[in-house]
């Protein structure tokens, strides 16, 4: 039997707040979000720079995403096993380290390099950064205002990413967006040095090699398959190959945790219904929701010609929407319940998704981008609060970081996943047009399609969720 998770804090030493923990957590959070989109607009300055190629552009942002993806179970374990506190500053230390090494990068292949290095490093701080906040917050309405701002601050890092971009490319240069975490990474870091309590599973026990291979090894194959369904369809050999291996890898994984005495992740965790729930739920939402910034910016420049840092700003509400929506759930989850407030999350989203579908080439920002913008994004607020903490409750003390890596894998999986499909029905729709009435018919299958899948997703949470933030 595990024992509960246990403190390590020196005899003497005041405890910290726990808010100003939270706040680590969430800082943390935040630079490993803001990276997986802060890139995009400068990736023409870097190309003109280092020479890259379309593939090399690519691979700035696949290859973060990848080892993100691929490293994330087993950076939630290791929390679990070798202590949360050591983790967080382990990952944020090579995060930070690799974005000085991308930013001062003289050719192509240092760049890759360090977005590769930055990618493994956020694998190994985001789950620690779940892991605090539900260590710190006893479960209940503390607890589900704590993650109610790691929600928030992680969906603002991903929708601040272009306007931070889009204000660094323009007034300094490209390298700056990879730079601008060094002196915040570093702030980070020497706090969390200073008051973070050391906390790990009570029960020491070997990490379990087969299956932190295995499932590593899936997760990236299958990470790498789906990006390159952009580039090469769904279709072609170098995408379907990858696509079958990291299945066939992860249901290795999967037996292989049937039989070990001390697995990665015990397969009793994946038949509790709220952790299976919730993670489904939110694996889908991720899929449909990630895609709104990345289309919703396209048909701002491509279409209504708007500039990068225009597209940014124009964003902001949307920004704040998600904010509120995300800190509102709190509040609505004593009333509704978690699992109600869950489908009320999805159903809002949903009308904005439908009421995106609407656009045209000549649509006004009030009507075409900011309340549709709105009501997605508070949407996606209200929901993925509730779900996370229905992901994360009836976990044992000693699975706390790798449920936290199983949330950030699912949500991740899903965006990549999803991103990869959209950008396919989009091309459909569009059939090699450029004109902006061929792009809008495109990105308006996108939100149809999206919002369709929200309205199933609905009816599933009604049905499978738990009626409360417990495992039953």
């Amino acid at each position: 039997m595990l024992r509960a998770a246990e403190d390590t804090r020196a005899p003497g030493r005041t405890a910290p707040s726990t808010w100003l923990l939270v706040a680590l957590a969430c800082a943390g959070q935040f630079l490993v979000v803001l990276d997986v989109s802060v890139v995009n607009v400068a990736l023409p300055s870097m190309r003109t720079d280092l020479g890259l190629g379309v593939a090399g552009l690519q691979w700035v942002v696949n290859a973060y995403t990848i080892a993100f993806a691929g490293f994330m179970l087993l950076g939630g374990r290791a929390g679990d096993l070798y202590g949360r506190k050591r983790m967080f500053l382990v990952g944020l230390a090579l995060f930070t380290l690799a974005s000085l090494g991308g930013g001062l990068a003289q050719d192509g292949w240092h760049l890759l390099l360090a977005r590769t290095v930055q990618g493994l490093g956020a694998a190994v701080l985001a789950p620690s950064t779940l892991t605090i906040v539900t260590s710190a917050v006893p479960e209940g309405p503390a607890r589900a205002r704590a993650i109610a701002t790691w929600m928030a601050v992680g969906a603002g890092g991903g929708a601040a990413g272009g306007l931070v971009g889009g204000l660094l490319v323009d007034t300094l240069s490209w390298r700056w967006v990879l730079l601008i975490n060094v002196p915040v990474g570093a702030v980070v870091l020497a706090g969390a040095a200073w008051r973070l309590v050391e906390s790990r599973a009570g029960e020491r026990r070997r990490l379990d090699l087969p299956g932190a291979v295995l499932v590593t090894a899936g997760l990236a194959t299958l990470a790498y398959g789906i990006v390159q369904t952009e580039a090469e369809g769904w279709t072609a050999a170098v995408t379907l190959v990858p696509l079958l291996a990291g299945l066939a890898l992860i249901g290795a994984f999967l037996a292989v945790e049937a039989r070990t005495r001390a697995p990665l992740m015990p397969p009793k965790l994946l038949r509790l219904r709220s952790v299976a729930s919730a993670n489904t739920a939110m694996f889908v939402c991720g899929a449909v929701m990630f895609c709104t910034w990345y289309f919703m910016t396209l048909y701002a420049q491509n279409v209504l010609g708007y500039t990068p840092l225009e597209a940014g700003l124009a964003g902001m509400p949307s920004s704040l929407a998600v904010l509120l929506g995300a800190q509102l759930a709190p509040r609505l989850m004593p009333v509704l319940g978690a699992r109600h407030s869950v489908v009320l999350g999805i159903l809002v989203a949903a009308a904005g998704f439908g009421w995106q579908s609407t656009m045209t080439a000549d649509g006004s920002y009030v009507t075409a981008i900011m309340i549709p913008g709105v009501l997605m994004m508070a949407g996606a607020g209200l929901s993925a609060t509730p779900l996370a903490a229905l992901a994360t409750a009836g976990a044992a003390p000693g699975d706390e970081g790798l449920v936290s890596g199983l949330v950030n894998t699912s949500r991740t999986m899903g965006g990549s996943l999803g991103l990869a499909a959209m950008s396919t029905i989009a091309a459909a729709r569009t059939a090699g047009g450029t004109s902006p009435e061929a792009l809008t018919a495109g990105y308006a299958l996108v939100f149809r399609t999206g919002g369709t899948v929200l309205l199933v997703t609905a009816v599933m949470a009604l049905a499978w969720l738990p009626r409360g933030a417990s495992a039953d």
